[in-house]
């Protein structure tokens, strides 16, 4: 696994679950995915750190 399939990782599983093909049309979905899985993580991370 490189590293960039790693930080997609969230997105594409959804994508497989939903049955689409997150290299497709559908990778919206997994950029969609991605970015509110990484913008919670780091809302959390700022969160705990920052305050």
């Amino acid at each position: 696994m490189t590293l960039s399939e790693a930080f997609l990782w969230p997105g594409t599983k959804v994508c497989e679950r939903l049955g689409v093909d997150p290299e497709g049309e559908a990778g919206l979905i997994r950029w969609m995915v991605n970015t509110l899985v990484y913008l919670i993580l780091s809302l959390i991370f700022v969160w705990i750190f920052a305050v």
